[in-house]
């Protein structure tokens, strides 16, 4: 039976080891969790009957899929650690940004497959969207086992390597631009009235709304936006104010920065 192995026990391994139980894609016997955080282990082993450990030799030596899910500035020390202890035909999961392939295969000084994913908190609630790149090693079975393990939380994409300082801008920073608009639709409604606990609310659900019309109907989004400005209307009214203040041009100059600020990470 094939075991999955999570070295470092935050948020974000957290979300995974819930989705991949739910979705029943390893017993909680067969996952594998190290961390120095004793209480996080904890939690983990009492909410999904995982297997934890302190010692990340132990971890490494046990998984044929290993999560690295530290922080990218330990990512050097974790991997010289145990780049000698892990099965020859391990498949290596990436998840933190600036770290490319080319940069994990030099660490471990070997030949090793390896997987660099971008997930986003949202997986947090099971609906992240994750994007993949695949080094040469991986096979195609190899590579649809990781997406079925990224899915049970969410949805994946798979990417040309290159793509990945976008992916930082287009998803993984993308949640803070969101909660910022919905902050301050939000903050509008309350300046005209509403009780903050029902504009946060109302908010929310119309951008989760919105969303799901994008992804399940397949229209265009300037399309749907349309269908929503009756002619002389209210939205219209809204629209062309966003417009004025340069609202897409922000966005997009902001996305801009975000990217080149993943590629300077990633030097």
């Amino acid at each position: 039976m094939k075991k999955i192995g999570f070295i470092g026990c935050g948020n974000m391994s957290q979300a995974m080891i819930g989705g991949i139980v739910k979705a029943e894609i390893f017993q909680g016997k067969n996952i594998l969790v190290s961390d120095l955080n004793k209480k996080s282990l904890e939690t983990v082993a009492n909410k999904y009957g995982v297997t934890t450990t302190i010692d990340n030799l132990e971890v490494a030596k046990g998984s044929d899929i290993l999560v690295l899910a530290v922080k990218p500035n330990l990512y050097n020390v974790v991997i010289s650690q145990i780049k000698d202890t892990v099965k020859s035909d391990v498949i290596i999961v990436t998840i933190a940004a600036g770290k490319s392939i080319e940069s994990t295969e030099t660490t471990f000084g070997k030949s090793i497959k390896v997987v660099r994913v971008m997930p986003n908190t949202p997986a947090l609630v099971g609906e992240g969207m994750s994007s993949m790149t695949p080094n040469k090693l991986i096979e195609t079975q190899e590579l649809e086992e990781v997406i079925r393990v990224f899915e049970s939380f969410g949805s994946t994409e798979v990417v040309e390597e290159k793509l990945m300082d976008v992916v930082t801008s287009v998803s993984g920073s993308a949640p803070a631009y969101v909660y910022m608009f919905i902050e301050a639709m939000a903050d509008g409604a309350v300046l005209d009235g509403m009780p903050r606990d029902k504009a946060y609310k109302m908010a929310a659900q119309t951008v989760l709304g919105a969303a799901k019309m994008v992804i399940e109907t397949g229209m265009h989004p300037g399309q749907l936006k349309d269908m929503v400005c009756s002619p002389g209307g209210t939205t219209i009214e809204a629209v062309t104010v966003l417009e004025e203040k340069g609202f897409r041009n922000a966005v997009i100059a902001a996305m801009r920065r975000c990217t080149e600020k993943s590629k300077e990470m990633s030097k």
